[in-house]
């Protein structure tokens, strides 16, 4: 989850903007460090903007409670907590339910307890990378097996965190669609930072089209995007985060057992799943895979694009 703004209150208030785009409306705010729209294809501009509020106060409300820069919430807690059991909510639970599951079907490579590498890490394009013994050192806080989880109890060992990153933005995606859902049939398109949701199809029962970024050139879009009615849309890769490291391209994500990036990961996987979260988790996990991220997804029975 991102970095807190530079004022709590003002990083919590509700800004969102609206403006008319052809025959639809789209609200704009920021939240975990993204740029969010709200798409709605509706003539209302009332309706629009009150749409775009609603999604605007869920994202941040999940921002609140599961961003690991934050003091004030129950993921600080659990990750301070020194080895003492704590108890939690059953939203929270379910999500450790999820990562749980996910770090399972993915032979360990999924962990939300790898995020303490970063550490050592610094995916910032430059061509710099840790020592051996400083991944070493932070290996050891590393690894879902070490960590107690009896829902709703959590009990982490001493110098290990859990991180929801891996999950979170997925998950406000698809809990600000819902929100949307209950208020209005009119469809609508949420997107958080390049991670969407899209509720049903426009008038005239035509889809929406989403374009894919080239992993070359971030900010262009490619030829040969999606088109879909219905369901969650995520893309997992290096085009933003990277170290260049002996000639190669090194991503953002990394190997749990080994403290270091992926061998042989995609440029780009862009997933759409039934939902976003699992759009999300299927694209991870395909990166995780290395170069058998296409036999993975192949597996899944899911529409998909590699670069």
């Amino acid at each position: 989850m991102s970095r807190p703004g530079p004022a709590a209150a003002r990083a919590d208030a509700v800004t969102a903007s609206l403006e008319r785009a052809a025959d639809h409306f789209v609200g704009r705010f920021t939240a975990m460090a993204s740029p969010c729209e709200v798409l709605v294809d509706t003539d209302d501009r009332a309706l629009a903007l009150e749409l775009t509020r609603v999604a605007e106060r869920e994202a941040r409300r999940v921002e609140r409670k599961f961003s690991r820069y934050r003091s004030d919430n129950l993921l600080h807690r659990i990750n301070h907590s020194g080895g003492s059991p704590v108890r939690l909510d059953a939203e929270t639970a379910l999500l450790i339910d999820y990562a749980a599951t996910c770090h399972e079907v993915s032979g360990g490579m999924f962990d939300i307890t790898s995020g303490v590498l970063r550490r050592v890490w610094r995916f910032d394009g430059g061509d710099r990378v840790p020592a051996p013994d400083a991944v070493r050192e932070v290996l050891r806080h590393v690894g879902w097996h070490r960590v107690t989880w009896d829902s709703p109890t959590l009990t982490l060992p001493e110098g290990m965190e859990i991180d929801l990153g891996g999950v979170g933005k997925e998950y406000a995606v698809d809990r600000a669609a819902g929100l949307l859902a209950a208020r209005t049939d009119a469809a609508c398109l949420v997107n958080f930072g390049g991670d969407l949701f899209a509720s049903g199809a426009r008038r005239g029962d035509h889809p929406w089209s989403v374009g894919l970024d080239d992993p070359e050139s971030t900010g262009r879009a490619l030829r040969g995007g999606f088109e879909f009615t219905r369901g969650g849309l995520a893309t997992s890769g290096d085009a933003r985060r990277f170290v260049l490291w002996q000639g190669r391209r090194l991503g953002h994500i990394l190997d749990p057992r080994t403290g270091w990036p992926v061998e042989g990961a995609p440029r780009s996987v862009t997933v759409l799943g039934p939902t976003c979260l699992e759009a999300g988790s299927l694209s991870t996990l395909a990166c995780l895979q290395g170069p058998n991220a296409r036999g993975f997804l192949e597996q899944q029975g899911v529409e998909f694009r590699i670069l």
